[in-house]
């Protein structure tokens, strides 16, 4: 079985491109071009050195001493907590900002949930000097205002989304109505594997540096070029398709995709999509879908802004009808403690999207010989006033 995206856009029954009439030249213009162009010598090279000297790869392979002895199993962590911007969102951002200035594009618009990708995008537009707009919903604009400060001083326009949840899909919805109504001039940097093809398979290409990363890195620590387990938070998730990548079609690897149950996957306030959701059309793309019976979208919940988004994108929808990869979901709760947990051992304090990978090992036993590479999505920065707030830490 095929994991990676098909000639027609599709990972399985999942992807393709279900678009207004108005979008079809500027997603079109994409797909007849994003391969050429990024594997063209010039873009290699450019995108290289930024991700090295502006971006800071290769990330380390961490390998957790006090985590690993608490589990009895070796657990490495892969520090894209180290990125420049705090998260591995830049990788992504780096090289559609290159892809864009290739076709001609003077103006970027984007989506943003946590705000790492409206952080990442508004960071490559200041670099390049090119207009920036991030939609991001009124109420994560409240809960993530430091990212917000952050996209404003990188000169960027941050456009609340007053609609639906007030969220991330909500986010999504207003940027693409914008794109709409400037298909010539504008391109839009989508920060996850979702949306209409080619999106997935062009996020999840930028973000498989992760995965070449971590073969080169694990042959040096362990003699070997592939983990026998590994772990990433899935919302869109782009993150879990960078360090997936390379093992996709590598069946010794067993892939461990973790959901946001947020308060439990029957309570009505959650955000795990492979337990609640039915192959439906969200943004573009044919995916698993958190949906009323007769196909409204349902609000997902989840204490981490970057991972209630009521779908998950079309390759990871794949992995899990095909059984390719185990999914687990980790209640709001769970993740918190686990995020507690990862800072006092390792002294490491995670985003607390990533938090909910790390409760993985409460809930799941490892063998003591067994490598497990968790990606380390982002840092925790921009979560403090969550956690101090649940912790009571002031």
């Amino acid at each position: 079985m095929q994991y990676n995206v098909n000639e027609k856009g599709y990972y399985g029954d999942f992807g393709g491109a279900y678009i207004p009439e108005m979008l079809y030249p500027n997603v079109e213009e994409l797909r007849l071009n994003y391969k050429k162009i990024t594997a063209e010598p010039e873009f290699q090279e450019a995108f290289n050195a930024l991700l090295k000297d502006y971006v800071g790869r290769p990330t380390p392979l961490y390998f957790a001493k006090r985590l690993s002895k608490k589990y009895n199993t070796k657990i490495y962590l892969k520090r894209e907590d180290l990125c420049h911007t705090g998260a591995h969102k830049v990788n992504n951002t780096i090289g559609q900002i290159l892809l864009a200035q290739r076709l001609g594009k003077n103006r970027i618009i984007a989506e943003t949930g946590a705000g790492q990708h409206g952080v990442a995008t508004a960071t490559v537009c200041a670099l390049m000097g090119i207009q920036c707009i991030v939609y991001m919903g009124a109420v994560d604009i409240q809960r993530q205002a430091p990212n917000v400060a952050r996209m404003k001083m990188l000169g960027a326009e941050v456009r609340p989304a007053q609609s639906g949840s007030k969220t991330l899909k909500d986010a999504t919805n207003e940027a693409i109505r914008d794109w709409i109504n400037n298909p010539v001039d504008t391109h839009y940097i989508i920060g996850s594997v979702v949306g209409p093809h080619p999106y997935p398979d062009m996020v999840a290409r930028f973000q498989a540096v992760i995965s070449a990363e971590v073969q080169n890195q694990l042959e040096s620590l362990e003699g070997r070029t592939y983990p026998d387990h590994v772990v990433a938070c899935v919302g869109g998730g782009s993150n879990a398709a960078g360090i997936y990548y390379h093992y996709l079609e590598e069946k010794r690897v067993n892939i461990i995709a973790v959901e946001a149950a947020g308060k439990g996957i029957d309570t009505g306030e959650s955000a795990a999509t492979s337990a609640l959701g039915k192959e439906g059309i969200i943004h573009g793309s044919k995916t698993l879908l958190m949906q009323t019976p007769d196909g409204q979208i349902t609000e997902p919940y989840s204490i981490s802004a970057g991972l209630d988004y009521p779908g998950v994108g079309p390759m990871h929808a794949h992995l899990f009808r095909s059984g390719r990869a185990e999914f687990v979901s980790i209640t709001d709760d769970e993740a918190m403690t686990a995020g507690l947990e990862l800072s006092q051992l390792e002294g490491i304090i995670p985003a607390i999207e990533t938090a909910h990978a790390f409760a993985l090992f409460e809930q799941r036993p490892f063998g003591p010989e067994e490598v497990v590479v968790v990606n380390l999505s982002g840092r925790g920065d921009k979560d403090l006033n969550t956690y101090i707030d649940y912790f009571k830490l002031t």
